[in-house]
């Protein structure tokens, strides 16, 4: 079963969202994490615009959130909204597609203006496939972050630090039994420095989350109720 798996929703590539996702992995590697890739520009056009559902690269990407335990999307703001080719992708899933399943949202955007994307755009359809566990969404913005060839430069301090909060909180819930500071500490952060938790890697689904010290230390650092415009 994969830990964490990221869905890059930018046709482009490189891009700056790309980049986030792969920064993440290799922090949730690092940290004992099993993590996965999806980027539906990958998939191909044909099977995705005509919603070809026993397309050979659709049931791969689909298999690939079935198998995740946690997903993180992110995605450019395109006209107000998230990506088109997301769009394309989510309306493939089942239902329940995302149930059972913690999410973490992400955006990057060429400057402030649609800081609302994530809570009236994207989190709306989340809801809609079954996702109960969404986290607290980052947007960033192109100023924020550099990147290079796909990988991440150098991060804006306070952006990198709010990253790294939420992905240790998935490494708190989902897997290994201690978890090591972020390089950005504060009051915020100092909690998670050597925190022992119960081993949950072999956990089928979510649903421990609803009890527990993990849930606690979730729930204060990184998850929110999913509003609903």
């Amino acid at each position: 079963m994969i830990d964490v798996l990221t869905i890059a929703g930018s046709p482009a590539y490189p891009s700056r969202s790309s980049a986030v996702l792969a920064y993440a992995r290799r922090f949730l590697e690092k940290h004992g994490l099993v993590t996965d890739a999806l980027s539906i520009r990958d998939l191909d056009p044909s099977e995705l615009l005509t919603a070809r559902f026993d397309g050979a690269s659709v049931r791969a990407g689909l298999a690939k959130v079935q198998a995740a335990r946690a997903i993180l999307i992110a995605t450019p703001v395109y006209k107000a909204a998230y990506s088109g080719v997301l769009k394309a992708f989510l309306d493939l899933l089942p239902q329940d597609g995302l149930a059972n399943k913690i999410i973490y949202p992400l955006v990057t955007a060429g400057s402030a203006n649609h800081l609302l994307v994530i809570d009236y755009a994207l989190k709306p359809v989340l809801t809609a496939l079954g996702a109960q566990h969404v986290l607290k969404g980052l947007y960033i913005q192109d100023a924020q972050l550099q990147q290079q060839e796909g990988e991440v430069v150098a991060f804006d301090a306070e952006i990198e630090q709010r990253l790294q909060v939420t992905l240790l909180a998935l490494v708190t819930t989902l897997g290994p039994s201690t978890v090591v500071k972020p390089a950005y500490t504060g009051n915020n952060t100092s909690a998670l420095a050597s925190v022992p938790v119960a081993p949950l890697v072999s956990h089928p689904n979510t649903s421990h989350l609803h009890n527990g010290a993990e849930h606690k230390l979730v729930n204060k650092l990184a998850l929110t109720p999913v509003p609903v415009p």
